[in-house]
């Protein structure tokens, strides 16, 4: 049996762990996010977990950082529950309500202890302490104590602590706070009163009671003696006490396997963006652009054709894992030998778009080489947003290589069609000074003046770089809309007198009959 008794100093410890983690400055407002890291799951995460959570930029990374953090902790995955998040927030209600001390019962040491290694499979109970008849195993002996608990754990999953770990917790305040004890004797009231409250070995002159913390081998009579020494150092209870404060090790290793593999699929790596038009108010059309450098793609030669193929498969659910869209297709490019060189400096887009109700989602993305077998994954959330009614708005901005008007014939369902325009996004957002940048976006619920019956929009593009900025262009004011309905506002704004670099445009949308105003960014880089 493995005799695990823990000092005061857990308290300490486990306040310096609080401290550091409510430290946490994390650039996002919204608070299920700054709860999660730091209240939720702060027993749990793994500091590679943690370090990796901290680097991310957005709440929809976060958002799917915690949906593969549960996923990789679900026993069942093809269940719609997640029964190891469940058992999580169910431990830590019951601290709250079992063990509150002035403080919620989750930031207190059994609290702890609880919501990590959940229920114990036995508790030896003292609530009042008092007279206290010590077992044989325990040294033997009476005392009087402070109220004090023994919790015991058959086995400990996720630590290397083996069977049977006792854990006590003691009360010496007689407030309610039980702290975790490494002394063995720190719930003896008796033990600075001289000749008071001995074990049989003290009573005896075969062991002190100030030694019971470096050499506990008078309050251990009942412990085999190749087992004592090993067993109940005090190096070795600090480094169980240690244990007991890291996070346990994730059980499920195949499911560990499944994430690690998908996150590090780079073989055929491309880029991808999420773009947002509006329907209705609750209904969005949601585009999703890839962008593939063509000398990424195996080429095969076939009767003077260079032919490519790409299988694209992608996933859309909810938070919740439900699963409201799937699709599959194929990328085709059939190049003349000829032409082969040329193209290899190009790149290829696909889109793929689908009608959303508004929303948390994540999209999972799987592209494959026919030809190579080499694979690209890209897992990220997105938030589609509310268009509420009477509330200026704007589609996404799109920094775009090519728009191009579509005549009544050509208008349709078709790839990069948006409201009977094409429109071809630069997914990385990298442009050369030969090209021009042209700006796409659409505005929503612009008011209409009541006399004139017509709407009024000012834009003005902003551009700065190092946070300076550079100069602004004024969209001419004098093109009034003769209807509310949304409007499509394009921009050519040449680059040829920029330097390289990194740039931000922000797009002010300004509707001049209701004076509200709103605001769009987009960053991008200028190369040679």
């Amino acid at each position: 049996m493995v005799l695990l008794v823990l000092k005061s100093s857990s308290l300490k410890a486990q306040k310096k762990d609080l401290e550091k983690s409510q430290s946490l400055q994390l650039e996002t407002s919204d608070l299920y996010l700054k709860n999660w890291i730091q209240q939720d799951v702060l027993y749990i995460i793994t500091e590679e977990e943690k370090t990796a959570f901290n680097r991310l930029s957005t709440d929809e990374e976060r958002y799917q950082f915690i949906e593969q953090f549960w996923i990789r902790r679900d026993p069942s995955p093809d269940s719609i529950l997640n029964e190891n998040r469940n058992e999580h927030y169910r431990r830590i209600a019951y601290s709250n309500e079992r063990f509150f001390s002035g403080r919620p019962g989750w930031m207190t040491d059994r609290g702890r202890i609880y919501i990590t290694f959940g229920p114990p499979d036995q508790i030896e109970s003292h609530p009042t302490g008092g007279h206290y008849q010590r077992p044989f195993k325990d040294g033997g002996g009476s005392t009087n104590t402070f109220p004090f608990e023994i919790w015991r754990y058959r086995h400990l999953e996720g630590t290397d602590l083996g069977n049977e770990v006792i854990i006590e917790f003691v009360d010496p305040t007689m407030t309610g706070e039980y702290r975790m004890t490494m002394d063995p004797s720190e719930k003896d009231a008796l033990i600075n009163i001289p000749n008071a409250g001995l074990t049989t070995l003290e009573s005896l002159g075969l062991a002190r009671k100030k030694d019971r913390f470096n050499n506990p081998s008078g309050m251990l009579f009942g412990e085999p003696q190749g087992q004592l020494n090993r067993r109940n150092t005090a190096f070795e209870r600090l480094y169980r006490h240690s244990a007991l404060q890291r996070p346990p090790k994730i059980k499920f290793k195949d499911l560990e396997t499944i994430v690690d593999t998908k996150l590090s699929y780079n073989l055929l790596p491309f880029n991808s963006r999420t773009d947002f038009f509006k329907i209705s108010e609750n209904l969005v059309l949601v585009s999703t652009t890839i962008q593939i450098l063509n000398n990424q793609i195996t080429f095969k030669e076939n009767q003077g054709i260079q032919q490519a193929r790409i299988n694209i498969f992608g996933r859309v659910s909810t938070i919740t894992g439900r699963v409201v869209q799937v699709f599959e297709d194929v990328i085709n490019k059939d190049i003349p030998d000829p032409s082969l060189r040329v193209i290899l400096d190009k790149t290829s887009l696909y889109q793929q778009s689908m009608t959303l109700p508004s929303g948390r989602y994540k999209l999972e993305l799987v592209l494959k080489d026919l030809y190579s077998g080499n694979v690209g994954t890209q897992y990220f959330g997105f938030i589609v947003p509310k268009y509420r009614a009477r509330k200026l708005s704007t589609s996404s901005l799109i920094l775009a290589d090519q728009i191009k008007k579509l005549s009544s014939q050509e208008v349709g369902n078709q790839m990069f069609d948006v409201g009977g325009t094409k429109v071809y996004p630069n997914v990385k957002e990298e442009f050369t000074k030969e090209r021009d940048l042209r700006v796409y976006f659409q505005v929503y619920n612009l008011a209409v003046d009541e006399k004139t019956n017509q709407t009024s929009v000012s834009i003005e593009y902003i551009f700065r770089k190092d946070q300076k900025e550079l100069f602004r262009l004024q969209q001419d004011q004098e093109d009034s809309i003769q209807s509310a309905e949304p409007i499509s506002l394009e921009r050519i704004l040449p680059l040829k007198s920029m330097q390289t670099g990194f740039y931000r445009l922000e797009v002010k949308v300004t509707d001049n009959i209701s004076q509200q105003s709103i605001r769009q960014i987009a960053k991008f880089e200028v190369k040679q």
